[in-house]
């Protein structure tokens, strides 16, 4: 989701590639046993040996700079220089060239179409599949023989656009005969193994560093050692800067606003910042720097460029759940009393984040446990939606987190637990209950009442959803009655 937590979640459990979890959306299943570079850290080195050869990355110095486009190859490069023709090959396929592109890493392209009949679209073709869709023929052809001597498959089927399913196959008996590269039918390929997605979509990491995105040195520590062992050593990311002054107009003068030990400050004497206060109570407009303050503490009116960007900065690191980061912003003095579009502030947004370090600090800068967001929820509403951790949601109890609270659709804390199914907060679901008997709105029960006895009635019909027992791998195979991964 836009506005929820950018980490991503590995779950592992033994999962039925025959199953459906749900009638509308199957699972997509890749095996990535032999691309352990990608989910372990022991073997990360290995990284460079799937982006190219040892001497050099292509499109790079040794030193991790980029070439220049005058330094690329403008003919045919020797046959035994793979980053320079991986590099030839990405020119070629640059022009339109895709059959040249190709040929270039041994693979033979045939952009002949096949007729659909009676479908909306009654022919696929190659190049409207391949051309907008950036593809490394090199390393394409370099994948499918790293996968199949790891036993993997002998032909694959991949999707680079929605338009064209490709398959990769061998060209003739031997390795001399090159690879075959040619749109099919789905209904053709059912039964071959889908080559997996980081088998032929560029790597995410040279190409950031050769568009001028980030610099070898910006990289993963782990990521830069592996690609660019010439740039020195890296440290990742670049630190959050410190907030710094911002003029405003106000008054007919320029002002400097900024963030310092956690609060907007702004230069206006107390006196002056008193009769603002009377000034809006009676419905008086706000302006200049004290709108500044507002917009930044309530997420409403504007903000000047340069604090929309210290507040971007720090909704990013928490909905990355840069919890270092974001202390180090505190730290700096950043005004942790910021506020989203949807009026969240930081303690709504506790879930994203390590709460055992942030949550006191934010307390102790006196922000309200009770304050709502526009969709009426409190931090402890949003902790329970939103996936925040039974460990958190006894934190906020702890803080003195009130219970008697509902959203804007007149759901209580009880109702949010039986909403989302969160079983491990059953002794929210009852603390409420006891101490707020009938909270809530009544018709949303009865819709959870219908829908349980619906949900029961369709497991009592097909008890599996998908997931295997755990240690049971029955039906879980990648094709050769072998087990596998999904």
């Amino acid at each position: 989701m836009v506005d929820g937590p950018q980490r991503l979640k590995l779950h592992c459990a033994p999962v039925d590639p025959a199953k459906h979890r749900h009638t509308y959306a199957g699972w997509a299943i890749e095996d990535w046993t032999a691309a352990r570079w990608f989910w372990d850290s022991r073997h990360t080195a290995e990284l460079r040996s799937c982006a190219g050869p040892a001497d050099r990355l292509p499109f790079f110095r040794a030193d991790g700079t980029p070439l220049d486009a005058a330094e690329l190859p403008s003919a045919e490069p020797a046959a035994d220089d793979r980053a320079a023709r991986a590099e030839w090959a990405a020119v070629l396929y640059q022009r339109g060239e895709l059959v040249e592109a190709f040929a270039t890493a041994g693979i033979t392209l045939d952009l002949s179409p096949f007729e659909r009949h009676g479908q909306h679209w009654p022919t696929h073709d190659v190049r409207e599949a391949l051309e907008t869709v950036p593809l490394d023929p090199v390393r394409l052809a370099g994948e499918f023989r790293r996968l199949g001597a790891a036993g993997a498959g002998e032909r694959f089927r991949f999707a680079p656009h929605w338009r064209g399913l490709m398959l990769l196959e061998p060209a003739g008996a031997g390795a001399e005969h090159g690879l075959l590269m040619r749109v099919v039918d789905a209904d053709t390929v059912r039964d071959v193994p889908r080559l997996p997605d980081h088998a032929w979509q560029p790597l995410p990491d040279p190409y950031l560093v050769r568009t001028g995105r980030t610099a070898p040195h910006e990289l993963h520590p782990l990521v830069a050692g592996a690609l660019f062992p010439g740039a020195g050593p890296a440290a990742g990311p670049p630190a959050p800067a410190a907030p710094r002054p911002v003029r405003v107009r106000c008054v007919g003068e320029w002002h400097e606003v900024r963030s310092r030990d956690g609060a907007i400050e702004i230069p206006h004497t107390a006196e002056e910042q008193q009769r603002e206060r009377a000034m809006r109570a009676f419905g008086g407009a706000v302006a200049g720097c004290f709108a500044v303050r507002d917009a930044w503490t309530t997420g409403e009116g504007r903000l000047p460029r340069a604090l929309r960007a210290e507040r971007r900065e720090l909704l990013e690191r928490v909905q990355h759940g840069d919890t270092p980061g974001v202390l180090a912003l505190l730290d700096a003095g950043i005004d942790p009393r910021v506020r989203n579009g949807r009026g969240q502030g930081l303690l709504h947004l506790l879930p994203f984040v390590r709460h055992e370090e942030l949550l006191p600090r934010l307390l102790a800068a006196g922000l309200d446990l009770e304050r709502e967001d526009d969709a009426e929820r409190t931090p402890l509403l949003c902790a329970v939606q939103n996936g925040g951790t039974a460990s958190l949601v006894r934190a906020l109890l702890a803080a003195g987190a009130r219970t008697d609270v509902v959203d804007e659709m007149s759901l209580s804390l009880g109702q949010v637990v039986r909403r989302y199914k969160r079983t491990d907060l059953a002794f929210l679901k009852e603390l409420v209950e006891e101490r707020h008997p009938g909270i809530g709105s009544e018709e949303y029960d009865e819709f959870m009442d219908e829908r349980e006895e619906w949900e029961e009635a369709e497991e009592a019909e097909d008890p599996d959803d998908g997931y295997a027992a755990v240690g049971d791998t029955h039906g879980i195979g990648n094709g050769n009655g072998e087990a596998g991964e999904a």
